[in-house]
Formats: C-alpha cells, structure tokens, sequence
C-alpha cells in the first residue's frame, strides 16, 4: 500500500497489491488497485479505508461492467417472475440504460442518480420515477451481495418525488344500485356484478375459470389471472403474482344465481359455436376467447354514463367500492384484506385510511356514549 504523487501531476495516486491472479494466458502476475485524488487528505483517508477493507477480506475488485451490462445479467436471474411483472422491469430498465447504462458500474454515484431522476420528473410521474428506483436499488444491491461493487450508490443521498395519493372516489351507494340496474340486460353484467360483490381485481375476473368456481358451495378459488403479453396486444391466463393472491372467497346467494344463469347461457353458445375456444373460462367472448381488460373498462365506463352515475373504472367503481362498503359496515381490516388479496394488513389499512379514520371517530364516540 502506498500513496505518492507522480512527478508533474497534481493528484495524488493510492496504490494497493491485492494479490497474484491468472492472466488472459493463465501466467500469473501482480494485480495492483489504484486509484487517484485532488488532494493527499483525501488519498491518505482512502488508504486507511483500504487497508481495512484488505483486512477484513471486504474489499471488492474492481470491475469494468457498465451499468447496462449489470441490469441485463440481473434481469436474466430473475427467473420466477409473473409476465406483468417482467414486463415492468423490461421498460424501467430500458429506461434506466439509456441514461446511465454507458458509465462503468463501479463509477455510479448517487449524484448522476439523482440527476436522472430530476430529468425524468420533466416527463414521467412521481409513481413511475418511484418504480424505476426500486428496480435499479435492487439491481445495485445484488451487485453488492456479489461483491461486484462495495457499496450501493442507490442506497442512500437519494431524492425521490413523492407520491400525492389521489383522492379516494367511489360510488354511493344509490349510485351503485342504479348502475347494476342499467347493466343488468348487458352480456358483461355477471362479470359486473361479480366485481362490484367481491371486490376483485379486473384481472381475477377477468381470469377466474369454472373449475375454479364452485356455485354449489359459494366459494370462487382465486389461482388465475388474465394477463397481456406481447405488449397488450394478446392476453393469456396467468397464475397470482402472490401467495396471499391465492386465495378462496365467497360468494353471496344473488351472485351465485346470477353465474349460474350465466353458465347456462355460455352452455348455449358453446354448443351453438363451430369455433369455440375451450379455455373454461367463466367470461368470453361469443367464442370462448378472453374478454379484452381494456374492452371491460370501456364498456364499463360506458355504461356508467348511461346509468347517469360517475363514469367511474373497475377498479374504483368495484374493487374500492366493495372495501369501503365492508368497512362502514363493520367488517374487521383483517377480513378486508384477505378478501382483497393484499399483501400485508398494512397495506390495506394504509390505503382505506380514509374509512378507517372515520370508523375510528365512530367508535371513540360509541364507547364514550356507553359510559355516560
């Protein structure tokens, strides 16, 4: 180990043996690590890092991987990933390279990071800024774990927009009745009104087959998705993304009536189709084909204007829908939840805080009036 300043230079070099290695011919040679700084302070507190990283066996050899080349090699061991999920990171690591893929890896500091994410907030949302800093941290952190750099420079020092969090909007409850009415004489209504009884996500509707669907005894196995592959253009049934998206719901006696008229007509036109589709799915097309979720949502838009309530989404219009209704009705969080398929009792509580808060109020009030 040593530090000196080479004659006619201004910077000062720290240089470090770290060791015999096998050349490209497999002769051994001498490796030296070396590296430079304006000022000798700065090179003599770098050496005293240095000696401890040797010493403690922490210290990582440099590497001359670009930043695109890491997120590709990173991308390629996540193996076990739902197709939605991968097509996530494929455009947040697009994204990624074509700012920062050029520099070496080693070379990454939090400051070029923090600049890519100013030039992104010129274009892109705060959420989707968010999910591309996930994406790189985690590829960073695994270059960490296998001492390919020391530190993560995504880590820490960096700036994120925050996420203002819409309003919560949903249907009264008078104006849920007036859609399901108006929807009632439509081909997607048993598809509705399981959405809006359940609190489903459009791609668990969309995706749930019949041997997953017991009428008899009320329940729906929640195991398939609908997914779009080859960028939205085709969709396919998929698995849940999660263990706690697997999971058994009921289904109330109205419900069950409603899919078990639906199942008689859907017998109709299997019979009556030259070209059917046999995916079991429980909604299809006239010919078994997957209902489009983008065909869904608009279809559901539009029949919401026509019932002259909110032009509300699936997912607000139902899936929020059915969680507040359960809260004002008293369902315990923990119920919520397993219903919805979230990941953690945080989750849910964090997003119907709204409700929750105004529950709260409720019950303080209740208790108090019990005492008085």
């Amino acid at each position: 180990m040593s530090v000196y300043r080479r004659t006619g230079s201004k910077r000062w070099t720290v240089s470090v043996d770290i060791g015999i290695e096998p050349d490209e011919n497999g002769k051994l040679r001498r490796v030296r690590h070396q590296e430079t700084f304006p000022t000798q302070r700065e090179a003599k507190a770098r050496e005293a890092a240095l000696l401890t990283e040797v010493a403690q066996d922490t210290f990582a050899k440099p590497t001359k991987v670009t930043v695109a080349k890491w997120l590709d090699e990173w991308l390629e061991t996540k193996v076990n990933l739902a197709s939605t999920t991968r097509a996530g990171y494929e455009r947040d690591i697009k994204r990624i390279k074509k700012a920062l893929g050029p520099r070496k890896l080693r070379d990454l500091s939090p400051t070029a990071i923090n600049r890519f994410y100013v030039d992104l907030q010129k274009t892109l949302s705060p959420k989707t800024i968010q999910n591309s800093h996930g994406v790189l941290y985690s590829a960073l952190q695994a270059a960490v774990d296998r001492d390919v750099i020391m530190r993560n420079p995504a880590a820490r020092g960096i700036e994120l927009p925050k996420v203002k969090r819409p309003e919560m909007e949903v249907w009264t409850l008078d104006e849920l009745k007036t859609f399901l009415q108006h929807a009632s004489s439509h081909r997607f209504y048993p598809a509705i009104m399981l959405a809006v009884s359940s609190g489903l996500r459009r791609s668990e509707v969309l995706g749930l087959r019949w041997v997953n669907t017991d009428l008899e005894a009320g329940t729906a196995a929640i195991r398939n998705t609908l997914v779009p592959v080859n960028g939205g253009i085709d969709h396919r049934i998929g698995v849940t993304k999660s263990k706690k998206s697997r999971r058994d719901i009921p289904l109330d006696p109205e419900t069950v009536a409603v899919l078990r008229a639906h199942r008689k007509r859907q017998a109709t036109e299997r019979m009556a189709s030259p070209i059917w589709h046999d995916l079991d799915l429980v909604f299809t097309n006239e010919i078994g084909e997957p209902v489009r979720p983008t065909t869904f949502s608009r279809t559901w838009k539009r029949l919401a204007v026509e019932a002259g309530v909110r032009p509300l989404t699936p997912h607000p219009g139902a899936r929020h829908g059915w969680a507040t209704l359960a809260l004002e009705a008293d369902v315990p969080m923990k119920v919520v939840q397993e219903q919805l398929g979230h990941a953690s009792l945080a989750i849910t509580s964090d997003i119907y805080s709204h409700v929750s808060e105004g529950l709260s109020r409720d019950a303080v009030e209740r208790v108090a009036e019990m005492f008085r």
